[in-house]
């Protein structure tokens, strides 16, 4: 059941990008990210406060970390950079598609959380990573140069911009999420606490972003999929599935999410990508993988939700 859990989220990660296409017109990235988190982070928050409640309560003798400005700090950080993540993927997305903005979002978040790790702690990356990042970081370059076969001028810099931004923000949250763990939190309460703070920062952008596109026939729909599917459900059910799965499983099924992004992209949505473009994907899924397998020695650490 674990292992179904972990794989169902990461499917529900890789329809986000294809949801978004498949929306009403007259949508932008900001909108649409602030209209997802509000909705999926006040249900993540529901959902996985209640689960901390309940493991908390099946365990009273077990111990508590205490509440504290720093602990509240770091969940902050994460509501933060989930926040800030929404619209830098829906800028990557649309301006290069699905299939290049969800593999290169997804694809880099890993390789720079690796990154951030080894400037926080000092800790030298290991040969396999070292080669996968390097495989990894061919692979976006060449979907750079390459881009849409319908496109003269390769990949939009600014949307390849956003997609790394994406991935960089989801560095953020997995070495602060790292820090909580370590710190004896509760997964749900790390991740909760994730949902709550970035649906209370995204609340307060909805004045100043353009919301009409709800009142159109696909506008409810795909921010209700957005948020409670992509975000409340599916974090849970991956925060619940990690419980029973080894890094090494857990690793491999999260190549689940690009590798669900790019079959929709281009079998639902029909794009279609320069033959360049075709080998960064398939570069950067080989250094994906790479990541993944050397993720099976027990003291790597487990690996974080990557969404779209």
């Amino acid at each position: 059941m674990h292992v179904l859990a972990v794989l169902a989220a990461a499917v529900l990660f890789g329809t986000t990008g294809t949801s978004q296409a498949l929306g009403p017109d007259g949508t932008t990235p900001l909108s649409i990210g602030v209209m997802r988190m509000v909705i999926g982070g006040t249900g993540l928050a529901a959902l996985a406060f209640t689960l901390a409640r309940r493991h908390a309560a099946r365990t009273p003798s077990a111990p508590r970390p205490a509440w504290g400005a720093r602990p509240v700090a770091l969940m902050t950080l994460t509501g933060a950079c989930l926040a800030v993540y929404q619209p830098l993927f829906f800028l990557g997305t649309e301006r290069n598609g699905v299939a290049v903005g969800t593999v290169v979002a997804l694809g880099s978040a890993p390789i720079l959380a690796g990154l951030l790790e080894w400037l926080l702690t000092r800790r030298t990356p290991s040969a396999t990573w070292m080669v996968a990042t390097a495989a990894a970081t061919a692979g976006v370059v060449l979907l750079g140069m390459g881009g849409a076969a319908d496109s003269a001028s390769g990949t939009d810099p600014w949307g390849l911009l956003g997609s790394i931004g994406a991935g960089a923000s989801f560095a953020v949250i997995a070495n602060a999420q790292r820090r909580l763990l370590d710190g004896g939190w509760d997964p749900f309460t790390v991740v909760g606490g994730m949902g709550a703070s970035s649906a209370l920062l995204s609340a307060f952008a909805l004045p100043f972003v353009d919301l009409g596109w709800l009142d159109t026939s696909t506008g409810w729909p795909m921010a209700l999929w957005l948020g409670l599917a992509t975000i409340s459900i599916a974090y849970v059910l991956f925060t619940w599935g990690l419980s029973g799965l080894t890094a090494a499983a857990a690793a491999t099924l999260t190549l689940g999410e690009p590798l669900t992004a790019a079959v929709l992209g281009i079998a639902v949505l029909g794009e279609r990508l320069a033959p360049l473009a075709v080998i960064g994907l398939a570069v950067l899924t080989i250094g994906l993988a790479t990541l993944a397998w050397g993720s099976r020695r027990n003291r790597d650490p487990e690996p974080f939700a990557v969404e779209g």
